[in-house]
């Protein structure tokens, strides 16, 4: 374990553009699941049913039908 965990630090630790890259892909992922999430994606299940037993069910019903 200690071997393989040297090996990918050494590597983050080395890169430059690497280090730019995955900076970005850390910003569009929080862009995507924070910012788009919260103010485009409604809670559809909260808003259609009240208690955890509907949600279930809508949600079996759902996943089950053909």
């Amino acid at each position: 374990m200690k071997k393989i965990f040297n090996f990918y630090y050494d590597g983050f630790t080395n890169m430059k553009l690497g280090k730019v890259l995955w900076l970005l892909i850390f910003i569009k992922l929080f862009v995507m699941f924070a910012i788009l999430k919260t103010f485009f994606f409604k809670d559809f299940l909260s808003e259609k049913f009240n208690t955890d037993k509907e949600k279930s069910e809508y949600i079996l019903k759902e996943l089950t039908k053909f």
